[in-house]
């Protein structure tokens, strides 16, 4: 085989697969990016139809069998992704009121709880988190309010309780919204999970992705590149091809 058409071979400790996926619609996607400002969107919750959303990807995900291989669940500790993310990676809802393991949702917005039994474990990560600054509805809140509506998720990995990142008048630029998901994925790698999903936002999916692809042909790079839906999953293979052992 003629290496010069673009085949790659690479050894399986080296590569990572993450599975990345963008938050169902929020109610600040209906409203618009003018309205994105409006205090009355601060950390936007997801639609109905963003439900609808999530039930249709936990239904391919599961009929994928990638609710049994996917190792560990990395979320933006935003309200629609981690709405999202339970939505589509979390266990079943209780059963006749039984509940014998924390919830990753209480019941919140007419949804039932979802119960973390036999779903993979969730983290809260900031460097994945939507572009930061100035939209009201990318500012999160504290992080006890989101322990006690999302009781199995990790958030040790989140040093302040309060929003210290968000500024109203200062907008996250392109180039610093790249650097930041560019160090997620080397923290990614850095994991001893093999297959991991990562449920963030369109923004930081865009600036990060642009970086890669460059050695490929377009049509490869248009691919992987191409702005996410809402509640759209994206697998791709992190490769390590630096001189390091493993």
């Amino acid at each position: 085989m003629d290496p010069a058409q673009g085949v790659g071979l690479y050894p399986m400790h080296r590569c990572k697969t993450i599975h990345l996926v963008r938050h169902a619609q929020g109610f600040h996607n209906v409203a618009g990016v003018k309205d994105h400002r409006s205090p009355d969107f601060f950390d936007s919750q997801i639609t109905p139809l963003g439900w609808d959303q999530v039930d249709n990807l936990r239904k391919h995900v599961h009929s994928l069998g990638l609710s049994t291989s996917i190792e560990l669940v990395v979320v933006s500790p935003l309200l629609r992704t981690m709405q999202t993310a339970v939505g589509v990676f979390g266990g079943e809802g209780y059963v006749d009121g039984i509940i014998d393991v924390p919830p990753l949702m209480a019941e919140n917005t007419n949804r039932p709880p979802i119960s973390s039994l036999n779903s993979p474990p969730f983290v809260a990560m900031e460097l994945c988190r939507e572009r930061l600054g100035v939209n009201w509805c990318d500012k999160r809140r504290s992080i006890s309010e989101y322990m006690t509506l999302f009781p199995a998720i990790d958030f040790s990995l989140i040093e302040s309780d309060a929003d210290t990142l968000w500024e109203l008048d200062v907008r996250e630029t392109d180039e610093d919204l790249a650097k930041r998901g560019l160090n997620f994925l080397k923290w990614l790698w850095t994991r001893e999970e093999r297959e991991i999903a990562v449920v963030t936002h369109s923004a930081l999916l865009m600036h990060t992705l642009a970086a890669f692809g460059d050695d490929c042909h377009p049509c490869v790079k248009n691919e992987m590149c191409k702005p996410f839906n809402n509640c759209e999953l994206r697998p791709l293979v992190i490769v390590d091809r630096s001189y390091t052992n493993h």
